[in-house]
Parts: C-alpha cells; structure tokens; sequence
C-alpha cells in the first residue's frame, strides 16, 4: 500500500472528482451518519447519468435504480456533525491513485481510476451488498474503454508527451514572433554556442545577478537557431524550457516526480530534432522532488548529463551558484559558467531602442527617443538595487501603461476632484437633513459650502475640458513622464528629476551660498569637485568626492551635507549620517560591513553598505570621524581609494556614485586663534595650520585619500545673516499653519550679539528660538484653539530691558 495521507489523496483528484468526494461527505452529514462510506461516493457517481459508471452499468444491462437503494446505508442516525472518511473509502482513493500514475499515465485521479480501482480489488470489497452489481461488470471491457478515454493529443511515445507537457518551445515562439530583440548579448550568445558544440562538457550555466538578462540570452539563441544563423549541428535543434513548477505540481506520490523528469530525459533521447533543455533557476533542481528514500532533480540528471545524452542550459544567479553548486561539485563540473554581467547604461539604451517598436506596438503609443535615454538614465541612478536592462526595461513599460490609462481613464487630478465633490455633496445634504429636523446650523457654513461646491464644478468643467483636449493630441512618451514614474516609485520630486544635470551644477554654488554662509572657500571647494565629475574628468574608480570638514562646532559642516543631499540628490533623506564616536571599539567595524559568516546578525547587512547598496547616489556623512577607532577606519582606505568595499556577505558594494564627507573638529583650537578678532586669514594658512594635529591623529595613507576643507568661525555680519535665516524658516514652519511671520531688526541684532559669546556658533540661534520664541508662539496658538479665537499673523519684537515677545493679531 502507498504512503499517503489523506491531503495528499484529495490534492491527487480532479477537481470534479473532488467536488464529488465533497457532495458524498454532505450526503453522510445529512444522513447523520459517522464515516463518509464507499455508498456515499458510489451514490455520487451514480448521480453522474453520462458518467462512466452508469455507462459501463447500461452496458452490462444492470438497472442504476435498483443498485442504488442496494447502496442506501442502513442503520442508526447520530448528532456527529464532524464524519470521517472510512478506512475502506480511503483505501479504494489509494488504489484509485496508483491506477491513474502506474496504469493510466494520468497526473489526476478521475472517475476511470476509480471504476478500475473497484474491478482490480474485489476482495477489498467481498461481502458488500454493491459487489454483487459490480461482479457482473467486464473488467477487461472497461478497462478498455476507460482507456480510450485518455486524452493523446501525439502518438508519439509516452516520453515525448512529458517532454512537450512539462516543457515550453523558444524555438517555436521565435518562428512565431512572440520573442522580442535581443541586443548587445552576442558576446554571451556566442560564448554559449561555443560550449554546446562541444563534444563533451557541453552544459553553459549562465551566471548573473537577477534582471540583467540570462534569459534574454537564450531567447537570443532560439532566435538564432530560427533564423538559422548557428553552426550546422545546431540549425534542427528545439530549444525547450523546462517548468520546474509544473514539474512538481501534483507529484506528492513517492516516486511520481521522478517518473515525470525521467520521461521528461527520455523524450529528450527519443525526440526526432536534437533537444537543447534550458533550466531558469536551476537552483531549484537541488532538492526538488527529494523524498525519504529518494533523490532529488539535480542528482537525477547527473547521469544523464555525465554521459552527454541531455544537452542543458542552465541559469542561477551568483548567490545560488555558490551556494548550491560550488559546494556540489559532481554538479558543478558537468556545466561551464558562462558570465553574464550588467549592461552599461548606454548597452541598456541601446536594448530599449530596439524594444521601442514593441511598446509601441502593446501600449498604442509614441515613445521618444530622448524618453528611452531617460529611462536608463534615471533608473541606473536612482532604483537601486535592482539591475540594467530589467529595471530601465520596466520604467518605459510603466511610463507606456500611465500614459495609455490617463487617456482611457480620467487622470489623477480629476478623480480627486470627483471623490472631494462627492464628499462635500454628502457634507450639504447631512446639513440640510439637520436643518429641515430643526436642528440649528451656522447659515454661515452652508453659504461657504455651497460657495465651494460651485468652485469645484468650476474646477472640475475646466479640467474635464483640458482631459479632452490632451486626447485629441499625439500620446508620447516624453522624460517627464518617466521623471514622473521615477517620482512615484522613489519619492524624489518631478522638479528634480526633470533637470539636466548640468543644470543642477551650473546653479550648484549659488544654491549652496543660501545655505551655508560664511563658508565661500567649503562653496567653491565642493563646486569645482562637482563640475569635474559632471565633465566626466575625475578619477573614474572613486567616489564622487572624498572631503574631511574641519572647523568649530556650529559652523555649518553638517549643514553643508544636508544641504548636498536636497541640492545633488532630492531630499535630506539621501544623507546617511553615521555618528562616528559610536565606533570606538574595534569590532564595532561589523556594525558598518555587517556581521560575517557564523556570528549574530548575518545576513542583515551593515548600516554603510546596506544604505549605500541601497542608495548608490547619495551622500554619506561620518560625523566627528577623529572619535572612531584606528581599526575601524582602515575599512576607507579601499572606499576613498578605489569605490568599492565588501560587505560581511562578501557582495561588493559600489560607492563611486557617492559623496563622502567627514567632520572633525580637530584644529579646531588653532583656526580659533588665527581668526581672533575679526581676522580672516586664507584658506592655505589654516590649512597648513591644522595639518600637524591631522596627521597625528589620521595615517598619513588615509589623509592623502581626503580632501581637506577648513571651515572658518562665524562671526560679524554672517552672524546677522544666520539669525535671520533662522528666522525666516521659523516663518516658513508657521506658513504651514497658515500663519504670516514677521521680526524685527532689532530681534536680529540682539540674537547676533547672544550667539557672538557661545562657542556652540550658529546652534545657538536655534536653540535660542527654541527657547524665546517657540513657545510664546505654542502657548498662544493653544489658547486660540481652545477658545475659537482666531489667529493669523506673528510678530517677534525685542522689548525695551531686552527681553524678546511675540504679538498676535488676527
């Protein structure tokens, strides 16, 4: 008896089989009976009046009436509402079962695998009142004709039909034209050629990080054999792909999966046209169909590809290929690795070129060729990880999908409108409904709500008007619209995406200079470094710029990366600020790489590389860097060096598409000193100033790798610009609340002259709001809204004995 459980037994039936099983199962509850018998199941097929028992029952000349109050169960009724299957009707499932697999050559168990089961066991079922009736039927006869009902879409022999039902032709696609271009891979295809016309060892394994294209590079050779540009031992091959998934499915039978993969390699020898079988994620085959007693699909094939009968492509990704295959190694020398690397930006824009025709083609679109450079562009740039072609490849088809859905279905703004619309129609009549009850309400508020119901349906004419007006025009793809995607998935706003970067460093200086003040020579140190790698002039296997920050505390060196980050990147968001002073032990370093192999946290990826990994243009900011420990910075020198650095994992981690900036305030002391009393010296005599205490502290290695870049004190007229800054985006956070902010020039001069005696520099204009202003503002705009009262603009003054207010006025 097969091993089976009763799960297994159900999975195994078709679906009508099952429903019928079901129906049996409600027959016992309605009966009240305690076990789901053999009756209740026959009653069911009986029930079937074309069905295959009640046709072999008419043709033995048995009446189905009379068989059937044979099988009417007999005895007493109970409250069980919870049946079981009964030992007999799960033994006569698992005949059924080895019917279909062994004898029928079916996947599913139906109605024939049932009848025969009944006929090839008799004495599973002597002395049961139906045998009688089923003792009268020819076996030999139904078998036949329970046989002729299998469906044989070939007469080919049985392994060449689990050749065609678990595999799918490329060839065929190709000659058919469902395979799209396949470009810059002919460098791969031609490698894979290679290895197939081998006498021996003929077994490619393409191996790549997903999304690169390792299945692009078989299509390319289906398409080749199909338009017959290979060798001549390859211009009759099939190239099939082997479904893994539907290999498995419904193989739960000891032994049955490997029944399937062998006929699977049969019909593979026995196939008139020479087969070459690709396997995607061929990982998959380690462990596959592996039972109690059984091996698995890789050990299965290993034969069958040591004697070169099965020609094999295989395709895995470096993760897998080390881990199932390099520890394997009976498995790893029957396939030749063949690298499959990702595509430059400009081999990726050259792949969407020759993809355009078929987006075309899908979407009913015009895609412009400055839309397909943006769409690599943009997605090298900011999806991280993921990889070219495949992320570029589905940045053009969804900006294709937008387009083609904003011209069948009302855009964004319009359904907006329509949903505030509907809201504010439920808001009047709720009012409405209240005021005809006799409930009192504001004749104020039911003026401004229909006051504002007419300015919707103002709004809502006009853009309805501009909708059509959009679908009368030609539908193209332009780089807005993929800026416009880009923006959806990252967050990154449209406006900056939209620019070229040129753009964003030619106004680079000037958008810098209104932020950090004071600081012209950090200004045009960081600009010159940007304008030579937007010309493409710097060091090309480094980061964008390496730069130690060195001055007081509060004089803008953090600000400075923030204000990177929004200017270069979109956002502060793009700044990874890692306190240095939090490194000070030497294994602290797994903290930054991530934990290797065998400790505590591996696998969950370090707070450098997973941010970088994750977003390669960005900024990365090591705060007070002097505090870390020695060991824990030689991990730069490889990063400043060359951009690159292994995380605990061992996968490389790119940072040449990031901006590194250190601050320290080391020299501090001696900047302070050479700037006493309003003196500005140059920027090489502080830097010559604070070299000595640089280099006692930072290896002498590592400090040629940096750029250093002296911050001078703030002081005088920066001060003033600094406090009013402050001030002003003080104002900005009350314009959120609808509140206009104002101050007086006075305020700035008393919050200039405060901050001129701390040494905390321009932090203590924030905390002096914090302090003074902030919470006059907070206490009134409390008292307001407590009151109903309202409120609308704020005016900061400084009083006559010095002490700052705050005055409101509606």
């Amino acid at each position: 008896m097969m091993n089976m459980d009763l799960q297994q037994l159900i999975q195994a039936l078709t679906n009508q089989t099952r429903r019928d099983l079901e129906h049996s199962a409600q027959r016992c509850v309605t009966r009240g009976g305690r076990e789901v018998l053999v009756e209740d199941l026959l009653l069911t097929l009986l029930e079937h009046h074309d069905g295959l028992l009640v046709r072999a029952l008419n043709d033995a000349g048995i009446e189905v009436a009379e068989l059937q109050a044979t099988l009417q169960p007999k005895g007493e009724a109970s409250a069980s509402r919870n049946p079981v299957f009964a030992l007999a009707l799960v033994q006569w499932l698992q005949q059924a079962s080895m019917v279909a697999h062994l004898e029928l050559r079916r996947i599913e168990v139906d109605h024939g695998a049932l009848l025969l089961a009944l006929l090839c066991h008799p004495l599973q079922h002597a002395g049961s009142a139906y045998q009688v009736f089923l003792s009268r039927l020819d076996a030999q006869r139904v078998r036949e004709f329970v046989l002729s009902q299998v469906p044989r879409t070939d007469p080919a022999p049985q392994g060449e039909s689990l050749l065609e039902r678990f595999t799918h032709d490329l060839t065929r696609q190709a000659l058919e034209g469902r395979i799209d271009p396949v470009l810059c891979r002919d460098a791969e295809i031609s490698q894979l050629i290679d290895i197939l016309m081998r006498r021996r060892k003929n077994n490619p394994i393409l191996v790549g990080e997903a999304g690169v294209g390792k299945t692009a590079v078989v299509e390319g050779l289906a398409l080749r054999v199909a338009t017959a540009q290979v060798p001549e031992p390859l211009k009759e091959v099939r190239v099939l792909t082997l479904d893994m998934g539907l290999l498995q499915a419904g193989a739960s039978i000891k032994g049955e999966f490997e029944r399937r993969l062998k006929g699977v390699i049969d019909g593979v020898n026995t196939s008139v046209k020479p087969v070459i079988l690709f396997i995607d994620e061929a990982h998959t085959l380690v462990g596959a169909g592996g039972q109690a007693g059984a091996s698995d699909a890789a050990n299965l094939l290993k034969p069958a590809l040591a004697r070169g009968e099965l020609r094999t492509i295989a395709a895995t990704t470096w993760t897998e290929y080390k881990k199932y295959f390099e520890k394997d190694s009976a498995l790893a020398r029957r396939f030749q690795p063949v690298r499959v690397s990702e595509p430059s930006v400009e081999e990726a824009i050259s792949i969407l070129r020759g993809l355009v025709p078929v987006y075309e083609r899908s979407h009913g679109v015009y895609v412009r060729d400055d839309a397909v450079v943006a769409a690599a562009q943009m997605s090298a740039r900011y999806l991280a990880g993921r990889q070219l072609p495949d992320k570029a490849v589905d940045l053009l088809d969804t900006a294709c999908a937008r387009l083609r859905t904003s011209r069948e279905t009302a855009p964004g703004a319009l359904q907006h409108l329509y949903a505030e619309q509907a809201q504010g129609a439920r808001q009047l009549q709720a009012l409405n409904r209240d005021r005809d009850k006799g409930f009192p309400v504001e004749e104020q508020t039911l003026l401004a709500l229909n006051l504002r119901m007419e300015a919707l349906d103002s709004e809502r004419l006009d853009l309805e008007q501009r909708w059509l007006e959009q679908q009368k025009t030609t539908q193209q793809v332009c780089p807005r619209l993929v800026a416009q995607v880009i923006s959806a998935w990252t967050g990154i706003p449209v406006e900056q995406l939209a620019r070229e970067h040129s753009e964003q460093v030619l106004g680079f200086a000037d958008a810098l200079r209104l932020r950090i003040l004071g600081q012209e020579q950090a200004v045009q140190a960081l600009d010159r470094n940007l304008r030579a790698v937007s010309a493409g002039l710097n060091k090309a296997d480094a980061p964008v710029g390496v730069f130690l920050l060195v001055g007081p505390s509060g004089v803008g060196k953090t600000e400075t990366a923030l204000a990177l980050g929004d200017l270069l990147y979109g956002g502060e968001r793009f700044v990874t600020t890692l306190n240095m002073s939090e490194f000070q032990e030497k294994h602290s370093l797994s903290r930054l790489i991530g934990a290797p192999p065998g400790y505590v946290g591996f696998g969950e990826g370090g707070v450098l590389t997973e941010a970088v990994r994750q977003r390669p243009y960005s900024v990365v900011l090591l705060d007070e860097v002097e505090k870390a420990d020695p060991e824990v910075l030689n991990l730069f020198y490889q990063i400043f060096d060359k951009g690159l650095a292994n995380d605990g994992e061992g996968r490389e981690i790119d940072f040449r598409n990031t901006l590194i900036l250190m601050t320290s305030n080391l020299g501090s002391e001696r900047i302070g000193k050479l700037c006493a009393g309003g003196r500005r010296p140059d920027v090489q005599t502080l830097h010559e100033a604070i070299l000595p205490q640089l280099r006692d502290h930072f290896k002498a290695a590592l400090l040629a790798r940096m750029r250093v870049v002296p911050y001078y004190p703030v002081t005088g007229d920066v001060l003033h610009d600094l406090a009013r800054l402050k001030l002003e985006r003080l104002g900005q956070r009350l314009g959120l609340r609808s509140l206009a902010f104002s101050y007086t020039p006075e305020l700035v001069e008393h919050m200039a002259e405060r901050c001129a005696h701390d040494d905390s520099g321009a932090r203590y204009i924030d905390q002096w709001i914090e302090l003074h202003l902030l919470p006059q503002v907070v206490d009134r705009l409390l008292q307001a809204m407590a009151r109903g009262e309202p409120v609308s603009q704020v005016h900061a003054r400084l009083e006559a004995n010095g002490v700052p207010t705050c005055e409101f006025s509606q």
